[in-house]
């Protein structure tokens, strides 16, 4: 897989140096590349008790985004997925600890808890004071007697960091930290393994899987489930860390482990809220990441008014979310006039079959229409068509179907409200306009032309521009011929998008022309497919 590195083993430096460029000049590094990788606050107060993490790379933000005033005051950092050396870590505290001493905050692997370990020996033996925590979080593997060290560990980075802003001494510090190591939960759950730089991608999750409880070094987890929604995912999250949370207040933290989007995190965020298990949350964010892994964690802890005080404190780097309460949707009622006037529902059952016909037609439509539109747009054409079906025929029953001066405005109503994007827009001014032609005495005719008319005049398209229009205005010339000439000359003007390379306007427009050659405008197509439906039930 492609990836936007340079040489591998310059991947981590450039990294940081990256970070350091983008920080204002808030952060440093220490001299030592490649071998020495340190990053500190630029300035730095050793009055106060200094807070060094750190541990393999590739988990971006952290450690190295989360140095800054209230957090970290350095993070050491090895090579992706690496420890750093016990000299790495040895330069980092001589960098930054003073008479008030530093706490190191290690991740519960073997690695960094060996080589945090010997180097706080050897920063105590040159006089330095130095106390050590080791995060061991996940519950993924109850039994294991060493559990791994995750996301839980910013829980530890920000109370510790509050105590340590506002001059707190080590042993306090220590001993607090400690008190949040052992109320912390933490699981993680991903659709797909992780990218490491310079490595084949393992492809050991199947489809219709999910792993549960795998380690943010991509290692496996505990079991493969079954995936089928958001919500059964945070569900089978939740039931792990229930016993976890106590009857106090929980405060959550929502983590992205690399490439999920922030869309899916919202929902699954959104389903953490429907399980009632906390109060407070901080994301949903990447935060602890595992490089590129399609999955996310959640971490949660009960905690005290001081804690939670500590959780709140702002901090300058924008890799914190910051902590929020969690609370229901706010829903506010729609300003007067927006929602439009509601028709008086009348029957005609000729034209509710032919609407039945269309909706029927565009909903068997959906899969090729997409297909159509992935050559020249986003591949949603007929899912956006097929939804506006749908919707419109559950509400045939209000529609003011004998009446065509109510019919359009209503269809035009109903699709901007239930077909996304500038498809519903664009029926809605058709619809809206032939509405007001036919109030005004047009025939049906003359209606459907004046619909046309202003879409191209508010649109900006023309035939031409390979847009539904090159089907839909020669169909709609040859009307008073009779439906089937419209709807040959409905194909004919959908089938001669093909050879129309250079879109002039809509989403196509923006295609190179290349993907365009030999396909239909999927609109278009759409607009040929109706008039063929329509021709063929008048026929019946």
């Amino acid at each position: 897989m492609a990836q936007f590195i340079n040489a591998k083993e310059d991947l981590v430096t450039e990294a940081i140096d990256g970070i350091l460029a983008a920080s204002g000049g808030a952060l440093s590094r220490l001299d030592g590349y490649p071998h020495i990788k340190v990053v500190f606050r630029t300035g730095w107060d050793k009055s106060k008790v200094a807070l060094v993490s750190g541990g393999g790379s590739g988990h971006e933000p952290a450690h190295a985004g989360f140095v800054g005033k209230g957090m970290l005051t350095a993070a050491v950092c090895g090579e992706v997925f690496a420890s750093p050396s016990v000299e790495a870590v040895l330069a980092g505290i001589l960098a930054v600890t003073g008479e008030a001493g530093c706490l190191l905050i290690v991740k519960n692997y073997t690695g960094d808890r060996l080589n945090f370990g010997l180097a706080a020996e050897r920063a105590r033996a040159l006089g330095r004071k130095v106390e050590m925590v080791v995060v061991d979080d996940d519950v993924a593997l109850p039994h294991l007697p060493q559990p791994r060290g995750v996301a839980g560990t910013l829980f530890v980075h920000k109370i510790a960091g509050a105590m340590a802003e506002s001059g707190a001494d080590l042993p306090a510090i220590a001993a607090a930290a400690q008190s949040v190591i052992g109320r912390v939960a933490s699981i993680g759950m991903s659709l797909d393994t992780c990218t490491i730089p310079g490595a084949t991608k393992e492809d050991r999750i199947g489809v219709g899987k999910a792993e549960l409880g795998l380690g943010i070094h991509g290692e496996p987890g505990v079991e493969q489930v079954d995936f089928s929604t958001a919500m059964g995912a945070m569900t089978t999250v939740v039931d792990k860390l229930r016993n976890h949370a106590g009857d106090g207040t929980t405060v959550a933290i929502v983590n992205n482990l690399g490439s999920t989007t922030p869309l899916e995190m919202s929902v699954l965020t959104q389903g953490l809220a429907a399980t009632g298990l906390v109060q407070h949350l901080v994301g949903p964010a990447p935060m602890m990441t595992s490089l590129d892994m399609h999955g996310f964690s959640v971490s949660v802890m009960d905690v005290s008014s001081e804690e939670l005080a500590a959780l709140a404190a702002p901090v300058d780097m924008p890799a914190w979310p910051g902590l929020m309460e969690m609370v229901a949707p706010l829903v506010v009622a729609l300003p007067d006039g927006l929602s439009p006037i509601e028709p008086i529902p009348s029957q005609n059952e000729r034209t509710r079959a032919i609407i039945e016909n269309a909706a029927e037609l565009l909903i068997s439509a959906e899969g090729s229409l997409n297909a159509l539109d992935a050559k020249s747009g986003d591949g949603d054409t007929g899912s956006t068509l097929a939804t506006a079906a749908r919707a419109l025929k559950g509400n045939l029953d209000k529609m003011p179907l004998a009446d065509l001066t109510q019919l359009f405005p209503a269809l035009g109503d109903a699709l901007s409200q239930t077909m996304g994007g500038s498809s519903g827009v664009i029926l809605a001014i058709y619809f809206n306009a032939a509405g007001d032609a036919c109030a005004n005495g047009a025939s049906v005719h003359n209606a459907l032309m004046a619909g046309l008319k202003r879409v191209s005049q508010v649109g900006g398209a023309k035939v031409g521009d390979r847009t539904m229009i090159d089907a839909l205005a020669p169909a709609l010339e040859a009307l008073p011929q009779g439906i089937a000439e419209a709807a040959q000359a409905a194909r004919r003007g959908a089938d001669a998008t093909a050879s129309i390379h250079r879109a002039k306007a809509g989403r196509a427009a923006y295609v190179p022309e290349e993907n365009l050659k030999g396909h239909n405008d999927p609109g278009a197509e759409a607009v040929a497919l109706l008039f063929d439906a329509l021709a063929q039930q008048m026929e019946r």
